[in-house]
């Protein structure tokens, strides 16, 4: 059924992704974003659509719009390097966020789903980890703002369920990677890919022995989509990810060999709190959504390496790191020029 939906965190890698396969399936998509992290660049393909309209919002305020039949709560940093600049801020983008977000579901009677994460389970001392395991997490630790901030707005989400009859759906996302990922987004795959394509050495935190999961984003995008037409009483949380489990050092030897690169491996310390195993039990998204990833993990990564050598063409010279981008900057940008920013009202009703 197309509706009316909006998407926060819209420019964001996997925000972008949803809107491209919303937009595709015939809605009319309000794209969020405070352009903290995300990219005009990942949205600006849509903006010949009539069927989109971006708004520079920052979730951590109140939202007043109406008519929405359905909320994607995307917003906030992902990738530990951006999400630790700035921890008391991402705290207030997951808690704030889906207070107001929920808030507004509440208020226009619509679905929401919240992006949650496989940080809510730590360092697991259970694998692969079903949705039932509740974690091995530290709550004063670098990563903290972060994995409790996702665990809280999942608190959220099942209290206004439970309370307010609010329908709602929980994905916990594992590692996912694609076209779009930031070259400076600190993450494993793009960390390696960018290395291996720059002819830099590739990094690897700790012995490399430590293993992940990767799923390609149109598999995730495929299971968003499917969760969010489930019946009302299928709430999750739901893993979604891919079950194929590699080492970080296996990763690496394949992106060299993929990008054909002469970059060395080299070992630095692991960061405080890193997980040793990360991979999930996806039996629950197999027997509720009927959803199995399909794109193999030497496909994803070619269809990435192919984005980032495009990317890199158009890139700054070696050695020049691009800062992510901040709202003042982006705010100036001909995407937001082109579209209708929203301006909150001067007064914002309390929550009910």
């Amino acid at each position: 059924m197309m509706t009316r939906t909006l998407v926060t965190g819209a420019a964001g890698f996997i925000g972008s992704h949803l809107c491209d396969r919303l937009i595709a399936d015939g809605h009319e998509v309000i794209a969020v974003d405070n352009f903290f992290t995300g990219s005009d660049g990942n949205i600006a393909h849509l903006t010949t659509s009539r069927r989109l309209r971006v708004v520079c919002h920052d979730v951590a305020l109140p939202l007043r719009i109406d008519h929405i039949g359905a909320i994607y709560n995307l917003a906030c940093p992902a990738s530990p390097c951006h999400y630790q600049r700035d921890p008391v801020r991402t705290i207030k983008s997951n808690i704030m966020g889906a207070l107001n977000m929920l808030d507004l579901a509440r208020r226009t009677n619509a679905t929401i789903l919240q992006a949650s994460t496989s940080e809510v389970y730590g360092d697991p001392v259970i694998h692969p980890q079903p949705e039932s395991y509740r974690g091995n997490v530290n709550p004063i630790g670098p990563r903290a703002c972060y994995d409790e901030g996702k665990r809280c707005a999942e608190t959220l989400f099942f209290d206004y369920h439970r309370r307010h009859g609010t329908r709602i759906k929980v994905p916990r996302i594992f590692n996912t990677y694609g076209p779009r990922m930031s070259t400076n987004d600190g993450r494993v795959v793009s960390n390696f890919i960018v290395q291996a394509l720059k002819g830099d050495d590739i990094t690897i935190y700790g012995n490399g022995a430590q293993t992940r999961a990767f799923c390609y984003v149109d598999d995730t995008i495929d299971a968003f989509v499917l969760l969010m037409n489930t019946p009302v009483d299928v709430t999750g949380p739901v893993n979604i990810g891919n079950p194929h489990e590699v080492s970080v050092r296996e990763l690496a030897e394949c992106i060299v060999r993929m990008t054909g690169s002469h970059s060395r491996l080299v070992y630095v310390r692991l960061p405080a709190d890193d997980p040793v195993q990360r991979c999930p039990d996806v039996s629950f998204a197999r027997s509720i959504l009927g959803w199995t990833p399909k794109v193999s993990l030497e496909d994803g990564l070619a269809r990435t390496i192919d984005y980032f050598r495009k990317t890199l063409s158009v890139r700054p010279s070696r050695g020049e790191a691009r800062p992510a981008p901040e709202p003042a900057r982006q705010m100036s940008s001909p995407l937001l020029r082109a579209t209708t920013p929203y301006s909150p009202p001067d007064e914002v009703p309390p929550r009910a």
